[in-house]
């Protein structure tokens, strides 16, 4: 999910992390990273790890999260995947099995070990979306706020903006935090329009 037509050091980078077999031994079914980056970005998903369906696929946001996550951005699945604009960079880049109460977080290796080199060849970004509580975690001051304090807080022109995760895991606290839909989606898919056009 990468144009022939970026500089060839950040496919070179691509290759390279499409090949990484890191963490292989720790992965229920074996390394398939998937990400999207472009050196024209100006919006960058960070989201959590792929599920199963994007893992089988290689497509990212594959799934109804993706659906949600669209929704929320008020873009269509071709502009979504089609848009060098728009990179998609998990904190895990391969699907780190499942847990007691749903997928396993990412896995610790990727973030450091990819992140940085790969933001070196973003150098449009003007806005990061931060996904759940990894990518806030890693890339936000450290702070003791609920998921609904920080996302209710936080400037919302800031770069980092953070949003819970549109899995359909999440329908309670969508639910108990009615204000995100009615007065946070409406400036995320105002600032998203700005940066698209």
């Amino acid at each position: 999910m990468i144009a022939r037509s970026e500089p060839p050091a950040l496919l070179d980078l691509m290759k390279e992390v499409r090949a990484c077999r890191h963490c292989a031994g720790e992965l229920p079914l074996g390394p398939n990273p998937v990400l999207s980056v472009s050196s024209r970005a100006t919006l960058l998903i960070v989201g959590q790890a792929p599920g199963t369906k994007v893992h089988n696929t290689g497509v990212p946001w594959n799934d109804p999260s993706g659906d949600r996550l669209r929704q929320w951005l008020d873009i269509d699945r071709e502009q979504f995947y089609h848009d060098p604009r728009i990179g998609i960079m998990p904190m895990g880049f391969c699907y780190p099995g499942k847990g007691s109460s749903g997928d396993l977080p990412p896995r610790p290796e990727c973030a450091p070990k990819w992140h940085q080199a790969l933001l070196l060849h973003m150098p449009r970004l003007a806005m990061v979306l931060l996904i759940g509580q990894y990518a806030q975690r890693h890339y936000l001051e450290r702070d003791r706020l609920s998921l609904a304090e920080r996302v209710k807080s936080h400037p919302r022109n800031d770069y980092f903006m953070p949003l819970p995760h549109p899995s359909p895991r999440n329908r309670r606290w969508l639910s108990q935090n009615p204000w995100f839909e009615s007065d946070v989606v409406p400036v995320l898919q105002h600032r998203v329009k700005q940066l698209l056009m």
